[in-house]
């Protein structure tokens, strides 16, 4: 069997991102409304400070202002509450986007259900997740909103395929599942706890390994001709999948880097339009 071919998410995102760039300038030049994004990070973690600044370089090419909040490490969960009702009753703010880690003091999931859902581009809040469950207008969450993308860039439809979710996170293994399901793909969850995760990932028609341990699928697991989304990343630029052998197998692989990471940021940048064409009535 010949090597895998390369899903591209830079390439895809790059056309994503010029696509977003176009609709901004419309929705600008129509109604006189600038989308704009809100980051907020807690501390000053390196990896989150470089990330917010790679978002906001990406807006800007998207013709979407920029607005930074930073605020200290000691921020308690209520002081990051108001900060974030603020800017979602701020009418000059499409977007909201709450980098993560922010601490262990801090109440994650009360800070995050402090967005307003209609500005929750990154697809994080309860009402995100039961709308991608139920198949209802909403944001997804990037990453997944992301990887559904690339599928059907590659032609790859769920529908009666068995797909592998290996991760149970809120905001990547759980909301990915859903989006496969609404689209009719049999889906098995593993995780930790999973007996026997080679012979799971062995009955898969579509692997998404989403759980942030380098190299965990290896390629004499994955069953010839799937598809293989690698949505890890870990130090060394090294995914949760063996790619060299996992390529031996499968039939469309993402690469890491330049596989699912672009897709995410190109995600949230249209989503953050898409959010402020909304709020505008446009």
């Amino acid at each position: 069997m010949s090597q895998a071919q390369l899903m591209d998410g830079t390439g895809l995102a790059r056309r994503i991102v010029d696509e977003t760039a176009k609709r901004a300038a419309d929705l600008t030049e129509r109604t006189g409304v600038a989308p704009c994004l809100a980051t907020v990070l807690v501390g000053e973690d390196p990896a989150s400070v470089t990330y917010v600044r790679m978002k906001q370089n990406r807006s800007r090419k998207a013709g979407i202002e920029s607005r930074h909040v930073a605020l200290p490490a000691g921020t308690t969960t209520d002081e990051l509450i108001g900060t974030l009702t603020e800017l979602s009753a701020d009418p000059t703010v499409h977007g909201i986007l709450l980098q993560h880690p922010m601490g262990h003091h801090i109440d994650e999931r009360a800070a995050f259900e402090a967005i307003a859902p209609e500005k929750d581009v990154d697809g994080v809040t309860l009402a995100s997740f039961s709308a991608m469950s139920f198949g209802l207008p909403g944001f997804a969450s990037c990453t997944p909103g992301g990887i559904m993308r690339l599928l059907d860039e590659y032609d790859v439809d769920p529908a009666g395929k068995r797909a592998v979710v290996v991760g149970r996170s809120a905001i990547l293994g759980k909301p990915v599942g859903m989006l496969l399901l609404g689209r009719d793909a049999t889906v098995t969850y593993c995780h930790s706890r999973t007996a026997d995760l080679s012979a799971a990932v062995r009955e898969a028609d579509i692997v998404v390994a989403a759980v942030g341990r380098p190299r965990l699928i290896r390629g004499e697991d994955i069953k010839p001709g799937a598809v293989v989304v690698d949505a890890g990343y870990n130090p060394g630029n090294i995914g949760d999948v063996d790619f060299d052998s996992a390529r031996e197998r499968a039939s469309l692989i993402t690469p890491v880097p330049g596989g699912v990471g672009p897709m995410t940021i190109a995600t949230l940048l249209a989503q953050t339009v898409e959010a402020a064409t909304r709020q505008a009535g446009a």
